[in-house]
């Protein structure tokens, strides 16, 4: 059994804690450090914002670039083991706590106490691990961890999603037109007013597919009923950045330099609570864009499944 901790102990390693969540959230602050999530958590879909802010710090801080992260245990099932000597990465892991709740039965016959134990959930650090920091077990396949291809946006890999896309947009009450933009020289424009949008047709399918999620993600903004709550260049910020998000999910490779960045949040009141608000914005529209892509392709799949 490991050494109990002193109260003092205890608060000490809580301040720390503390302490890493602000330093990693101050990382946010910046261009870089903003962008270094972004990669993050389009690569990490499973996991949290506080845990893919915390594991992009860190990994930073190493010279590690995130790509397949998971725990020791989790590791040996897959084929591999951490190498000796590697630090693991520190992020929070809900773990279940039980708490004995002592009800007094009312007399029924028999007079007595019941205890009923109820579980409540907590949090506990853990660490994990890259697959740069692993090797493969002597003697054993490790499951194949490569994940499916990127398309590039000068390609037509991901032209099947124009369609879904496009019937998405429909659902929302926006038109889709692929036409010279009233503005020629945009790649696509939402117009708040008639709620349409417009991609031009002279880019690669994989790029109007990558603009038409960049508008879509305008339009659900502008639906939320608050069109114009947002100044230009942090709407700009949430869009590209869930569109770059959304983008990844579905195997479509762009740009991550090509996000636009304020430094505005240094302005704000709480600048860290800003950027936690307009974080979980971020995941609310990709999490939106994937969840209608997802839908579309349900139907194919029960098709070969049948």
């Amino acid at each position: 059994m490991g050494r109990q901790l002193t109260d003092q102990q205890r608060a000490d390693r809580r301040a720390q804690q503390r302490q890493q969540l602000e330093d990693a959230l101050a990382e946010l602050t910046t261009s870089e450090g903003w962008r270094r999530w972004l990669v993050a958590r389009a690569t990490l879909h499973g996991y949290s914002f506080t845990n893919t802010m915390l594991i992009a710090a860190q990994a930073h801080q190493r010279g590690i670039e995130p790509t397949y992260i998971a725990g020791f245990k989790a590791w040996l099932r897959l084929g591999r083991c951490v190498r000796k000597g590697e630090r693991g990465l520190r992020i929070y892991a809900p773990m279940r706590f039980k708490a004995d709740e002592v009800e007094r039965a009312k007399p029924t016959g028999t007079a007595g106490q019941a205890e009923k134990a109820k579980s409540r959930i907590g949090f506990r650090l853990t660490s994990v691990f890259d697959v740069s920091q692993t090797d493969p077990l002597p003697d054993t396949d490790p499951v194949p961890l490569t994940p499916p291809a990127s398309g590039d946006v000068e390609g037509d890999s991901h032209a099947h999603l124009l369609d879904p896309l496009v019937a998405f947009a429909q659902s929302i009450g926006c038109g889709v037109a692929f036409r010279v933009p009233a503005l020629a020289a945009a790649k696509g424009v939402f117009h708040r007013s008639s709620k349409a949008i417009e991609i031009h047709p002279g880019q690669a399918p994989n790029a109007r597919v990558s603009v038409l999620i960049h508008e879509l993600c305008h339009a659900l903004l502008a639906k939320r009923g608050e069109p114009d709550c947002f100044g230009y260049a942090l709407e700009e910020v949430l869009v590209e950045s869930a569109a770059y998000i959304a983008c990844a999910s579905a195997g479509l490779a762009t740009d991550v330099a090509a996000v636009p960045y304020i430094a505005g949040w240094a302005a704000t009141e709480d600048p860290h609570a800003a950027i936690r608000e307009a974080a979980a914005l971020i995941d609310q529209l990709a999490a939106t864009i994937g969840a209608a892509l997802a839908a579309a392709d349900e139907p194919a799949d029960e098709a070969l499944a049948s």
